[in-house]
């Protein structure tokens, strides 16, 4: 699913060489845990790695599985007829089927409660410079599209922002990256292959079963088992930054502003301060453009010793906003300064593993939420009044532009959105997690309240007429699931925990 931690790339790296110099001072607040008793720990927690029991990035949804299958083969290969024998399966045995890749989601949504779990874990891929197209297997991860599509000259049009996540896992999610001025994923999409339900195997495009498309783009594999996929690609290219800092309330507007009078930037996000002395008060907007000297692009890099290094500022926030002023200086008063180009597979390339958490006892949650650039001023304002009232640990926020969704079901983005990607420190308690619910919840009404949304691969802790409100849909959604797979064979804890409630 998914979206990522703080969006890795040029600007980190550059402010990293200037912050890698206050690592001593900070390296002692990396590891800090509350002071007071958290609790027991969070219910079922312990289970997970057990025999049987598979888990998701949020290390907070252990979930028993009677029967989990790796796929290796390509869709030309044998990965079909495998797929075709775990449904059989499954459906003699009367249990539930989900495919996956990675399992970057954090609730559930790539995991079926007594059921069959498919993990695709692919390589396949065939590229058409001419039409400028690629094909590729569901369960290739991004790093292997980057790879391959480097040597071509060639990048994705658009993909997360971490390489970690299966191709076909980002398009049932509808993910977006930082590639402009595009929308979802699922908009570079042209046509895919799916098993459904009854072992039939189908093309969907636009053109072509083009209801089943709609509905499997952001559909949470809920409508079948995509095989493979024919995306846009693009040419690599050279880009160098442009920074801005402004305030918090005027960068969703002035996101906007820049995407639409210059269409030379090709990638763009933002980020804020989230040191809570000064919460949200000050941005930064950073835009790439490609450079005048195109003649040569250098094969796509991956993290350095800097870009690793970065973990130990970046997890010095954790209850220190000393660490986290400390953080906003370096990006964005140093980050500037030590900026240079890089390509667009570059920036791209880049692992969540980076800044992975390894305290055992928290663990990263990411918030994910949309809203219109001419009303991000009243969203800065609700995360205001609602975060700093909670005891979570707001670690990074990230904003990038996603462009109307004129294709998706279950589209978030009706209208051009800004997107606010958060990425929180929780702790592994049910103090943690009960805490971490209210606040969502309550953050969740105030983005309503504006026109906005949330997004749905995150922890459940959205009510059922949240997700109505923030998705006008989801009733065409759920009678379409129901008539295409009347068996309901199809399921995951998103379907068990909210659409099946329909």
């Amino acid at each position: 699913m998914i979206s990522s931690h703080m969006k890795p790339g040029l600007t980190r790296r550059a402010w990293l060489i200037g912050a890698t110099a206050g690592l001593g001072a900070l390296a002692g607040r990396a590891c800090l845990l509350p002071t007071s008793d958290p609790g027991p720990a969070f219910p079922d927690a312990q289970s997970a790695g057990a025999p049987g029991v598979l888990d998701d990035a949020s290390q907070l949804s252990p979930t028993p599985v009677a029967s989990h299958v790796t796929i290796h083969d390509g869709p030309r290969a044998g990965a079909v007829d495998k797929i075709r024998a775990a449904l059989a399966e499954a459906r003699a045995a009367h249990r539930p089927f989900i495919a996956s890749a990675a399992r970057h989601s954090m609730g559930g949504q790539s995991l079926a409660r007594d059921g069959t779990v498919v993990t695709l874990d692919q390589e396949w891929l065939e590229a058409d410079t001419g039409r400028k197209i690629y094909r590729v297997a569901a369960g290739a991860r991004w790093s292997t599209i980057i790879a391959k599509l480097d040597t071509l000259g060639f990048s994705p049009a658009v993909m997360q922002s971490n390489n970690d996540f299966g191709v076909a896992s980002t398009f049932s999610v509808n993910a977006h990256g930082w590639p402009v001025p595009f929308s979802g994923c699922g908009s570079t999409v042209r046509a895919l292959t799916m098993v459904r339900a009854d072992g039939s195997v189908v093309t969907c495009s636009r053109t072509e079963n083009a209801d089943l498309f709609n509905h499997a783009m952001g559909g949470y594999g809920l409508f079948g088992v995509i095989t493979e996929l024919e995306l846009d690609m693009v040419p690599n290219a050279r880009l160098t930054p442009r920074f801005e800092e402004m305030s918090g309330a005027e960068i969703g507007g002035r996101f906007a502003e820049q995407l639409k009078s210059d269409a030379a930037i090709q990638m763009a996000y933002g980020r804020m301060d989230v040191a809570l002395d000064r919460f949200l008060e000050r941005a930064l907007l950073i835009t790439y453009r490609p450079t005048a000297d195109q003649s040569h692009i250098p094969a796509a890099s991956g993290s350095g010793l800097v870009s690793r290094a970065s973990r130990y500022v970046f997890r010095a926030q954790v209850e220190s906003d000393r660490a986290k002023r400390f953080r906003w200086f370096t990006e964005a008063k140093m980050g500037p300064r030590f900026a240079h180009d890089a390509t667009r597979n570059s920036l791209m390339n880049e692992p969540v593993i980076t800044l992975d958490d390894r305290d055992p006892f928290r663990t990263d949650i990411l918030h994910e939420y949309f809203v219109s650039p001419a009303r991000f001023p009243e969203f800065v304002k609700a995360c205001q009044a609602v975060i700093p009232a909670s005891y979570q640990q707001l670690l990074n926020i990230t904003l990038r532009y996603v462009h109307t969704d004129r294709d998706s079901v279950l589209a978030y983005a009706t209208e051009p959105r800004i997107a606010a990607v958060m990425l929180f420190s929780q702790e592994k308690t049910a103090r943690g997690e009960g805490d971490m619910a209210r606040m969502t919840a309550a953050l969740i009404d105030r983005v309503l309240d504006i026109g906005g949304t949330y997004y749905l691969p995150y922890r459940p802790h959205a009510s059922l007429s949240q997700l109505t409100r923030g998705y006008a849909r989801v009733p065409e959604f759920v009678a379409a699931k129901r008539a295409a797979d009347p068996d309901l064979l199809f399921r995951n804890r998103l379907w068990d925990g909210y659409f099946a409630r329909l």
